[in-house]
């Protein structure tokens, strides 16, 4: 059935499975168009047709390699020059399981460029429009290994503590221009990142492992509630607030003119 509201365009990139297919869903039927972006062009094109029938939004896909730079151009150049869109979900991302000295670092390198690099210019290209109509959203899939760096290979961790600080950064700088930002950080979630990361999901406990399209649409009530930071599995989100207060509550005390007096350094002559 189609929805009567029309709230712009909403790009979603990795959506042709996974997080990103549910995300396509749950906007369409929102009230959104969408521009679908993935390497997978037949899967995208397959939900494409459904969510188009099914909900009556205008769907495109643009089938695209995120660590690619001619792809990564003509994306940025749609974000830029499409003012129709009002949503930007950063889901395109891989991960990895093995520790650093068992991973090769090309297959690191890629993932950088797609978690860190590719999110980055995506942001960067949608961002001066949504300021300049002063209205709009991005969405920036992170995980919760940002705050637990210690459960899966460090090199994936950093990488979403990138995801996690630039949102929290964005905020800060464009938050009070009419501009929304999210950081979802979901737990072990029940999508193909598994077998790509070299641990079938099937090797996780099952109280650990959540559907996505729960994930997915706990993640958007987060928005709905105004959350910065969302973390689908936290039973109480009183516990962000306290440990991101704590954070915070270090800043007077970060960067002074003199060590602490604990190093016994630069004492006074």
């Amino acid at each position: 059935m189609a929805t009567a509201s029309n709230k712009g365009t909403a790009l979603v990139t990795g959506a042709s499975s996974g997080i990103g297919a549910i995300y396509a869903d749950r906007l369409a039927r929102r009230g959104y168009d969408l521009i679908l972006v993935a390497r997978d062009t037949q899967r995208l094109a397959s939900l494409a047709d459904r969510l188009s029938t099914e909900t009556g939004r205008t769907v495109e896909t643009l089938g695209a390699d995120l660590t690619v730079a001619a792809d990564m151009r003509r994306i940025e150049a749609r974000l830029r020059s499409d003012a129709s869109i009002t949503m930007l979900v950063n889901n395109a991302g891989v991960g990895a399981t093995k520790p650093l000295i068992d991973s090769d670092p090309d297959s690191l390198e890629s993932m950088i460029q797609l978690n860190i690099v590719a999110l980055t210019r995506l942001t960067s290209a949608v961002v001066p429009g949504l300021v300049a109509r002063g209205k709009g959203t991005v969405i920036n899939i992170s995980s919760i290994v940002a705050i637990s760096p210690e459960l899966l290979n460090g090199v994936y961790g950093g990488t979403k503590s990138f995801v996690l600080s630039l949102t929290q950064s964005l905020h800060h700088e464009i938050g009070a221009k009419g501009v929304r930002v999210q950081a979802v950080l979901p737990g072990a979630t029940s999508t193909e990142f598994w077998d790509r990361a070299g641990m079938p999901v099937t090797a996780l406990p099952e109280a650990w492992v959540m559907s996505a399209a729960d994930m997915v649409d706990a993640a958007l009530a987060g928005l709905d509630q105004g959350e910065l930071v969302t973390i689908p599995s936290l039973p109480d989100a009183a516990d962000w607030k306290t440990a991101n207060d704590a954070r915070l509550a270090l800043g007077p005390n970060l960067s002074h003119s003199r060590p602490a007096a604990r190093y016994g350094v630069g004492a006074a002559v």
